[in-house]
């Protein structure tokens, strides 16, 4: 590559590290290529196509977030190499929903400085979020940023589509009273509710998530550091299994604002609260920050991080299959006649 200015670098712009990030990551890349790509990294787009065989009328399901102040956590602890995962999860676990299949993903990293092993280990994570939720990771953009971000800051945000059949997109409305609500376990905190939880440990710098906690069994960083739980090839396995009528991802909002947005008018959710197996993290947070048992639920997934809802009859089924893809799923409660969306006994 013969690419260079001097010019550009004294404004703080490095050309030629950039293309050294694009050397480091492409090994990472690679891992992620599926059939359908048919460009590699480097180009001005990324050529995909998508298979549609068995598909009468496909329907493209796109999906696009960020990480949010976890980053701040993976700064602190100098550790970038999963909040990738974190950031395919936040876009892939939203397009399951609607019963697509992920097809391509691709991330935009701004920094303050490139360093390039550092955009490496980012890269390197979202890779792995892509072999976890079986899309390609088809291209992206790194942005060097001078003056707009300290030089060791940066931002992580990502882009997904997938893809569904007309007839087979999840339908809310087929849910009826009685119906029941499984839930999956997280894996944590995700990657919601961190303007909170840096507020409660005041977490300004390493030492104030060195802490280690019994009751996690780790440090508070390294626990806070978990990624997020990526639930595609489980809940992909379920639809193909059971009469799927309905998923949620429970992001930031919890419990009260993401349920509800599956389901239809006129029915609520009815959760049993001795019945959510809540991870210890939150009993922690909720425990140092003197946080309402109400704000817990309407902030952190709880120890939740997906339900779904089945006919009656299926759920024990429904469960076994989930466990069976390697997920710790149990019934959390049951649709009733009532406009409140969700509600905690």
């Amino acid at each position: 590559m013969k690419s260079y200015s001097d010019s550009y670098k004294a404004a703080g712009v490095d050309v030629t590290a950039g293309y050294r990030s694009v050397e480091l990551m492409k090994e990472h890349v690679a891992k992620t290529m599926t059939k359908g790509v048919l460009s590699g990294i480097g180009g001005f787009g990324g050529l995909f196509e998508i298979d549609t065989t068995g598909i009468d009328h496909p329907v493209l399901v796109s999906g696009t977030d960020g990480v949010g102040t976890k980053l701040k956590v993976a700064m602190l602890l100098d550790k970038h190499d999963t909040i990738g995962i974190d950031c395919v999860a936040m876009c892939v676990n939203d397009i399951i929903c609607c019963g697509a299949k992920p097809q391509f993903f691709l991330d935009y990293i701004a920094i303050g400085k490139n360093y390039p092993e550092k955009v490496a280990e980012i890269v390197k994570g979202v890779a792995e979020g892509c072999l976890q939720s079986g899309c390609a990771l088809v291209g992206g953009e790194t942005a060097e940023h001078p003056g707009m971000m300290p030089e060791d800051d940066y931002d992580l945000a990502g882009f997904s589509v997938g893809v569904v059949d007309k007839e087979k997109i999840l339908k809310p409305e087929t849910q009826n009273p009685g119906d029941i609500m499984i839930g999956i376990k997280s894996s944590g905190v995700h990657s919601n509710g961190f303007s909170l939880v840096r507020k409660i440990f005041d977490i300004s710098n390493k030492d104030s998530i060195s802490v280690y906690y019994d009751e996690l069994g780790t440090t508070l960083g390294e626990a806070l550091l978990t990624p997020t739980r990526i639930y595609v090839k489980a809940i992909l396995s379920l639809l193909d299994s059971v009469n799927v009528k309905s998923v949620s991802h429970i992001t930031g909002g919890g419990f009260y604002e993401n349920i509800p947005r599956s389901l239809p008018k006129g029915l609520s959710a009815r959760i049993r609260r001795s019945d959510v197996k809540v991870l210890p993290i939150f009993d922690l947070i909720a425990k140092t920050g003197n946080i309402p048992e109400r704000d817990m639920f309407n902030t952190f997934n709880m120890g939740i991080g997906m339900t779904v809802v089945v006919d009656k009859t299926d759920a024990q089924n429904a469960v076994e299959v989930l466990k069976s893809a390697g997920e710790d799923a149990y019934i959390l409660g049951e649709l009733v006649e009532s406009d409140e969306g969700v509600i905690i006994e």
